[in-house]
């Protein structure tokens, strides 16, 4: 019997993980037709074997080439998208090398640990103004009010972005990231690309400043990188900022909401981090695992012969791995099932591996575990007011608002 899953019914997106669950334990692979604009038939891969090892095979490639071009984005509206395409071209989440190694070498050399590292003040210092905000406000949203205002104020402070910008960041991002899901309409097609329009703009005009007056930020570490490769050109840059402030806050604000409604689901859990018998920084990876923020991750197969799942695919095929199947599969995983904030396992495929391992990693990394710490220390009688409700969208895997109240 074929395996089907209807990636835009209303259930399935409230709670992916059975029709998940199922399709993995039916075949490591199925194939189905995917929509944007065009219907595109896809291999979607279940298993943590199979997505694991596809997250590093050099045969699969986010591009057919070292860079994308707008046939392989794949959308076919009749108006004009050139913005959102001029900030897909040069993003290091679009490429191959050799362009994907030259300008991560760049980015790298200024985006550093120790960079990151140092931003651990100033989000700590963020997440427990927030929170205690939220305390003694009673009731609360843990997105808009919590989740959401920490998350850009960080990257903000990271970038050098003026924090009062903060609601723009937020406006463009939301309407972005709705291209990266598997049923995006024209009207969110087009909002998406007035927003990269805005986006770039907004870029550019800071960039001029930071020439012109450098400041110890990322911005103007960018503006100035240099390697035996040369320097960044505006595109460049311009892609670099626009992925790290959406994949950044996207992958935040969704790992809180979808991890402390767990944790308020499973009181035990919740009680391990408010008695100090798990900290935050390996409740983290569990929440990350069992819930993950980004559902799916597609790849482009590479040349002909390559065999995932139990089925050879050719040269121009296209791989969808299934990040929330994976996480959850039994065979890699004990109790996979389960919700256990002391697993601290690692291995999750959240973050991507090989070429395309997520670069913020360890920036979100930080923000989760200060952000947690945070919360735990002000709320630790904290509940839900009532169940939340999910983003009627699957790749990008969040709630709406998650309300919460201290009686």
């Amino acid at each position: 019997m074929p395996i089907v899953i209807d990636f835009s019914d209303p259930a399935f997106q409230a709670d992916p993980y059975p029709a998940l669950a199922a399709a993995r334990e039916a075949a490591p692979g199925f194939l189905a037709r995917k929509t944007r604009g065009v219907g595109q038939d896809v291999w979607f891969l279940t298993r943590w074997a199979e997505v694991s090892a596809a997250q590093r095979d050099r045969r699969l490639g986010r591009v057919l080439g070292p860079r994308i071009t707008r046939e392989e984005l794949g959308f076919t509206w009749d108006f004009d998208w050139t913005p959102y395409f001029a900030i897909e071209e040069w993003s290091l989440l679009m490429l191959e090398p050799p362009d994907h190694t030259r300008i991560r070498r760049l980015v790298s050399k200024e985006f550093t640990p120790r960079r990151v590292e140092g931003m651990r003040p100033l989000a700590r210092q963020a997440a427990g103004q927030l929170a205690e905000q939220c305390r003694e406000r009673g009731t609360f949203d843990l997105l808009a009010d919590f989740a959401q205002p920490y998350s850009v104020a960080v990257i903000a402070a990271l970038l050098g972005a003026p924090v009062g910008d903060a609601p723009l960041l937020l406006d463009w991002s939301h309407r972005i990231v709705k291209m990266y899901e598997l049923d995006t309409t024209a009207e969110q097609a087009r909002a998406a690309v007035a927003a990269a329009d805005e986006f770039g703009a907004w870029c550019r005009d800071l960039m001029a400043q930071r020439r012109s007056a450098p400041r110890d930020d990322l911005i103007t570490g960018l503006c100035q990188a240099r390697t035996d490769d040369g320097m960044l050109a505006d595109a460049e840059i311009i892609a670099t900022i626009v992925l790290l402030l959406n994949a950044g806050h996207e992958a935040t604000v969704n790992t809180l909401g979808n991890g402390v409604t767990a944790l308020l689901e499973h009181p035990d859990q919740w009680a391990r981090l408010t008695a100090g018998e798990v900290p935050a920084r390996a409740a983290i990876e569990e929440l990350m695992r069992f819930d993950p923020p980004l559902q799916l991750f597609e790849r482009w197969v590479l040349e002909d012969g390559v065999t995932y799942g139990g089925r050879t695919l050719a040269r121009g095929d296209k791989v969808a791995m299934l990040f929330g199947a994976a996480n959850r599969d039994p065979r890699h995983f004990a109790r996979a099932d389960a919700f256990d904030v002391g697993r601290d396992d690692r291995t999750h495929v959240t973050f991507g591996a090989g070429t395309h391992h997520c670069i913020g990693a360890p920036l979100a990394r930080l923000e989760l575990d200060e952000a947690l710490a945070a919360l735990v220390a002000a709320m630790p009688q904290v509940s839900l007011v009532e169940p939340p409700v999910r983003h009627p969208t699957f790749v990008i895997h969040g709630f709406q608002s998650v309300p919460l109240t201290m009686a």
